[in-house]
């Protein structure tokens, strides 16, 4: 579960970076591309930015790990630990029942 929480809807984020995309000829730098729109939006300039990065990111146009493909890890890393943790329920349980059969067993 995310400790943090969305503040802005998908369809704000999808703007945002749209905007920025379509309008980075109009200034003289991606930066205040970004600085422009984020006060339109209601969105801090660094906020709007790792939006665009990971937009690009998504797109193949920069390097590093797509949204799907880092939401599939994280699934697969908690599914790993709480096979692990159940591993180790049922080796102490077998454990325990195997001791209980030994003291049974000697009286």
């Amino acid at each position: 579960m995310s400790k943090t929480t969305n503040k802005y809807s998908p369809e704000v984020r999808e703007r945002g970076v749209r905007l920025v995309l379509d309008n980075q000829g109009q200034h003289s730098s991606r930066w205040q591309s970004i600085m422009s729109i984020s006060v339109k939006i209601g969105c801090s300039a660094h906020t709007l930015n790792e939006w665009v990065k990971k937009a690009e990111v998504d797109s193949g146009k920069r390097a590093g790990v797509p949204t799907d493909v880092a939401d599939k890890m994280k699934a697969l890393e908690r599914e790993n630990r709480e096979l692990r943790q159940a591993n180790e329920i049922l080796r102490k349980a077998s454990a325990y029942f195997a001791m209980a059969e030994l003291d049974r067993r000697s009286k």
